[in-house]
């Protein structure tokens, strides 16, 4: 796949979008859809995306259109960074373009509302045809603009496809984006959506003016709800305790710059959760995510006592106040049995 020159389309200009543009760019040309026609015309004239980058000088390696079906025809591979409650939608408008053997990644950290698949199965859903080991995830500790601004970090290319991972694996490589493989999509992609979950509760435990103690008891109780649920729906226990796991676990809950943690530490200074998101201007997923994590829970019954916790708060009204004794009073369980 890496032996000639290569089309890369990234369908999405978010910041992450964006971001994963502008690495791929070191090594090779990249198509970045928008769906706005006004930002897709900036990028391309002023190579910046002032809506969700601003201040970052994107590579002239990007070029931007509003034409999602001339972005994604022709292309080698097709990565797909539009959020989880739109990316079925957008992916369905794009299908005639996308070749039938393309590698897919999902950059997309949810779960879909109603049918609670992962991305990379509402991609084989929708695309049919598809082989499903060349439809993959890149996760891992990556807040967009440290990315962006080229501090160094590691992710990771989730497919089943080892070939096909590797060779992704170069295409997506860095001098300070380092990119390993795992074979666990499925471990993969539900780590990612369930951090989000994780990293509202920690918002709210610092909004609340708790400290370093209480996050790093929110931080392991969430990686061991992450586990719990990972290992129930198929993963692999060991993908728990790596990058796309607790790597992103850690920096989506202690990062001022995650939008899940600042929705959260908002929610825990008492302010509504309409107010808080109706100021940002990106999506915080773990406030759609939140629900169909707690129902696959329930499907599986895996317990979810943090999770459960922000579900309260986010749809039924308690209070963020309610934390600690939701949290602290439950029944007295051994460690190690949180974690099966």
């Amino acid at each position: 796949m890496m032996g000639r020159s290569m089309t890369v389309c990234v369908v999405g200009a978010g910041s992450w979008g964006t971001t994963v543009a502008a690495v791929l760019a070191e090594n090779t040309d990249v198509t970045l859809w928008a769906r706005d026609a006004s930002l897709a015309a900036k990028i391309e004239a002023t190579h910046e995306n002032p809506q969700y980058l601003a201040g970052i000088t994107i590579s002239e390696r990007v070029h931007a259109t509003h034409d999602l079906d001339a972005a994604c025809r022709g292309a080698d591979v097709v990565v797909i960074a539009v959020p989880s409650h739109g990316f079925r939608e957008v992916l369905s408008r794009a299908t005639d373009a996308i070749a039938p053997d393309v590698p897919i990644v999902s950059l997309s950290k949810g779960v879909e509302q109603g049918s609670y698949l992962r991305m990379t199965e509402v991609t084989a859903d929708v695309l049919r045809e598809h082989p499903t080991d060349r439809i993959g995830v890149l996760t891992g500790p990556n807040l967009a603009r440290e990315v962006a601004e080229g501090q160094p970090t590691a992710s990771v290319i989730a497919m089943r496809n080892d070939e096909v991972a590797r060779s992704l694996q170069q295409l997506f490589m860095t001098q300070t984006f380092r990119v390993y493989t795992n074979p666990d999509v499925v471990g993969c992609e539900i780590a990612g959506a369930l951090k989000n979950v994780i990293a509202i509760a920690a918002g709210i435990s610092a909004g609340l003016g708790y400290g370093d103690n209480t996050k790093a008891a929110l931080i392991t109780r969430g990686l061991a709800e992450l586990a719990r649920l990972g290992i129930a729906l198929g993963g692999d226990p060991l993908t728990f305790s790596g990058l796309a796991g607790m790597g992103d676990l850690v920096a989506t809950c202690t990062s001022e710059k995650s939008r899940n943690r600042h929705v959260g530490f908002e929610l825990g200074k008492g302010r509504s959760l309409d107010e808080v998101i109706g100021e940002m201007n990106m999506v915080a997923e773990g406030v759609k995510s939140t629900r169909s994590v707690l129902d696959l829970a329930a499907e599986h019954g895996v317990d979810m006592p943090i999770a459960a916790f922000v579900g309260a708060i986010l749809y039924e009204g308690a209070r963020a106040a309610d934390l600690v004794p939701s949290l602290m009073l439950r029944e007295a369980k051994p460690e190690l049995h949180g974690m099966r």
